[in-house]
C-alpha cells in the first residue's frame, strides 16, 4: 500500500521516515519529495509498505502524531492523475478561436 505523509520536518531524511514506519511493519520504500529548483524538502513524501494490514496500522497510529516537532498527516495515497497540458486542451491555448 502506498501512504501519503504530509507536514514532514524539512530536516528529516528518507531514512528517518523509513525508520518511523518500520515500527509498524515492512517498508518497501520511503521517499521525501524534493523541490527541483531549490533541492530542498517540500515537506511531504510517500511510504510504500509491503502489506495493507501493516499500512493501515501505521496510518492509524501515526496520523496526528508528533515527528521531530511537527504533527504528521498520514493517509492512503490517492492514485496519481495527470493534469491537462497548459498548451491547448479545454483551457484554450494557441488554437483559441474568437
Amino acid at each position: 500500500m502506498n501512504i501519503y505523509v504530509a507536514n514532514i520536518p524539512f530536516k528529516s531524511s528518507d531514512t528517518d521516515l523509513k525508520e518511523l514506519f518500520e515500527q509498524h511493519g515492512e517498508v518497501e520504500s520511503a521517499r521525501i519529495v524534493i523541490d527541483k529548483i531549490t533541492n530542498r524538502s517540500r515537506g511531504f513524501g510517500f511510504v510504500q509498505m509491503a502489506d495493507s494490514a501493516s499500512a493501515n496500522e501505521a496510518i492509524n497510529n501515526l496520523n496526528g502524531s508528533d515527528f521531530e516537532g511537527k504533527t504528521l498527516v498520514v493517509n492512503e495515497a490517492r492514485p496519481r492523475v495527470d493534469s491537462p497540458s497548459s498548451y491547448g486542451g479545454s483551457r484554450g491555448g494557441y488554437n483559441k478561436r474568437w
